[in-house]
């Protein structure tokens, strides 16, 4: 089990994987944010919001992000996953717990085994 001290979970709250790996894999590509955009079809703003963690994608999006930096899709589904549970437990005293009791669950019913 691991235990995350508040200055911890504070850093972790505040992680933005969907929208760096977005950013690195774009930048290193040579590719624009114009071209991004144009490719999702919506303005610039919005991909800058997305990269910056200020707005989230919607999963249809993150699809086609993932065609355009010619990565696979689940690479950057499961970054969107991981901000989702972030967002959605981040300020509850209650998320950490929750999140410990599915981890315990899951690995009660073999979930995390190879089949």
């Amino acid at each position: 089990m691991i235990y995350l001290t508040n200055y911890d979970k504070s850093i972790l709250f505040k992680l933005n994987a969907l929208g760096e790996k977005i950013r690195q894999s774009r930048e290193s590509q040579g590719l624009l944010l114009r071209q991004a955009a144009a490719f999702l079809e919506v303005d610039t703003a919005l991909v800058s919001k997305l990269e910056r963690g200020e707005r989230r994608p919607q999963k249809e999006q993150v699809i086609k992000l993932a065609a355009f930096l010619k990565m696979k899709p689940d690479e950057l589904l499961m970054l969107w996953m991981a901000d989702k549970i972030t967002d959605f437990i981040t300020d509850d005293e209650l998320g950490m717990k929750a999140l410990d009791l599915v981890k315990k669950n899951l690995a009660k019913n073999n979930f995390t085994e190879e089949k």
